[in-house]
């Protein structure tokens, strides 16, 4: 079920030598609409300042193109806060480069749809009304001189200060809403009690839009004039379930085996078997080009929420363009008669795979290593997505020596929303210790995953011994690499600890910052990281008690020496 709406527009440019208002609307095709949603935004350029029309709309074009660019897996806010900060920067140079246009600045008020709710980032004094429910309500707040004799003047507008400071707001949808966008040229005119009265009373936007355009020039309005109204007459689905859709009637299928072919793919060997996965290596019947399959067990065709946990995990992994990830061989879900989907093929093994045959991994091969891991890694978290299940298991190294992280069936991306049942899954062994505390993933916690792949490789061992899923583990002091491997660089070894530090406040902020540290080696080495005080390690009031009985035994001993 997609969202659907109707629109109308209408700007007059009135007594003013030119119109310097400017509306954008962008109603995408169904995927992206569930997606992105439709942008609806409005302009006006700075009255008295050249190249005020310029502004107005240069800066919807920018933002209504640039939106769409950025990463599926992004929040619309998050997005939205990325490219009007982009385009106030380009007013600012426009102006600074040419001197006819210096001073140009505009206002924006803009509106995003997507599924069950809205979107809405302010700037300057255009506006934003709802009705509901025959009830009228301004979204935004003008951004003028709290002053009689200074209420037209702007205290912020896009092009007037470097930093540029939006409003952003968001809430639900219902059907009937009706949204009214405005430039100051016609609510300053007519007032808010006519806009209600105008609103209520057309069933069509087009018709709500010329009557308040013509009305606000009617009653003397001195400004360009411009409307825009958008009447919601019925919600999508929320993105995850919109998502979902498309593949809740595929079925698992059944196991298969060698020389089987689903559809256009043959089985050619069964990579790996685990309690809710299976993994084919496959050959395409026309192409003979190899790929790989995943699909779930048998056992669970009935689990709603492992299938959904696939669909999640095929549109996220869909996303990523990185030569870190396997990328997703494009099979639309009409073509397929059975859930699962399709990844590239590459020859090689797992840290894991290569771990379990015995290989010895060197300090410089486990810092390329970490290297690449952080460089994919952070690609993911670049595109708002937490991986959660960092470790040598998921990290293949090809034949040709290139890093790929595998496996996106637990990630989580806040742009789409959260499987049920998927709190914060992952082994154990890997975890940061907040994850025990019930928090959610942060990025932070897959830099801790990385810290203990890492020391995994060089020890064979874990920081905190090896914590069953049972296990609510208690996280002291990590052992130091060197006690296990004295040829292990002092460097190296503050980098991982560093990593695999209990307190964030410690750790790598991100991924991008470990991985300069890597890079950087014995050349410019962090310092060791601080040891944990005995008396912070352990229970404080019970040491405080010691210490203070200590102290009085010691005293009591003095005196009686002193006596004696």
């Amino acid at each position: 079920m997609s969202l659907k709406f109707e629109i109308g527009q209408s700007s007059l440019t009135g007594p003013r030598p030119r119109n310097e208002d400017y509306v954008g609307v962008v109603t995408p095709a169904k995927a992206q609409l569930s997606i992105k949603g439709a942008l609806i935004a409005v302009a006006d350029g700075v009255s008295g300042n050249a190249g005020g029309g310029e502004a107005s709309e240069m800066t919807v074009r920018t933002v209504s193109a640039d939106y769409y660019a950025t990463p599926d897996t992004w929040e619309p806010l998050a997005s939205l806060d990325k490219v009007l900060t982009a385009a106030n920067r380009w007013v600012i140079s426009q102006a600074s480069a040419n001197r006819d246009m210096a001073g140009m600045a505009t206002t924006l008020s803009l509106l995003l749809l997507r599924g069950q709710r809205y979107y809405s980032a302010h700037v300057g004094d255009t506006r934003i009304y709802l009705l509901r429910d025959g009830i009228l309500k301004q979204l935004t707040t003008d951004h003028v001189w709290d002053r009689p004799d200074m209420r037209h003047v702007l205290k912020r507008a896009v092009g007037l200060d470097r930093h540029l400071e939006v409003d952003y707001a968001e809430g639900h949808l219902q059907a009937g809403d009706v949204f009214a966008l405005m430039s100051d040229g016609v609510w300053d005119a007519v007032g808010e009690q006519e806009i209600h009265k105008t609103l209520g009373l057309y069933d069509s936007p087009q018709m709500m839009c010329d009557h308040l355009t013509k009305a606000a020039l009617a009653l003397g309005s001195r400004d360009n004039s411009t409307a825009v109204a958008v009447k919601i007459t019925q919600l999508g689905a929320d993105t995850l379930s919109e998502l979902l859709a498309g593949g809740k009637h595929l079925a698992v299928p059944v196991k298969l085996n060698i020389g089987e072919i689903i559809d256009d793919f043959e089985v050619v060997e069964i990579l790996h078997e685990s309690r809710a996965s299976l993994l084919y290596k496959v050959r395409h019947t026309s192409t003979k080009q190899l790929f790989v399959l995943k699909t779930l067990q048998p056992l669970l065709a009935t689990d709603i929420e492992s299938c959904n946990g696939l669909l999640n995990e095929e549109w996220l992994a869909k996303r990523v363009v990185s030569q870190y990830v396997p990328q997703v061989f494009p099979v639309s879900v009409e073509k397929r008669s059975k859930l699962y989907y399709i990844m590239s093929w590459h020859e090689g093994a797992t840290l894991q795979q290569r771990l379990d045959s015995g290989h010895h991994f060197t300090v410089a091969g486990t810092a390329k290593i970490g290297q690449d891991m952080l460089r994919g890694i952070g690609a993911l978290h670049r595109l708002n997505i937490v991986h959660r299940d960092i470790k040598p298991a998921n990290v293949h190294v090809a034949s040709d020596q290139r890093l790929r992280i595998l496996d996106l069936g637990v990630a989580l991306s806040s742009g789409v929303g959260a499987i049920a049942g998927m709190q914060n899954p992952g082994t154990p062994s890997f975890m940061a210790p907040e994850l025990f505390e019930g928090q959610l993933a942060t990025p932070q916690s897959d830099i801790y995953a990385a810290g203990v792949t890492l020391y995994h490789l060089l020890t064979r061992k874990y920081p905190h011994g090896e914590i069953e899923p049972f296990q609510h583990p208690k996280f002291g002091e990590p052992t130091p690499l060197t006690r296990y491997r004295p040829d292990i660089p002092q460097w190296l070894e503050n980098i991982v600890l560093k990593a695999i530090s209990r307190d964030l406040k410690l750790r790598f902020e991100t991924a991008e910052e470990m991985l300069l540290a890597l890079e950087r080696g014995e050349l410019k080495p962090l310092l060791a990281p601080a040891r944990t005080p005995l008396i912070a390690r352990a229970n404080l009031v019970k040491w405080q008690w010691i210490a203070i009985f200590s102290f009085i035994l010691n005293i009591l001993l003095i005196y009686l020496l002193v006596v004696s």
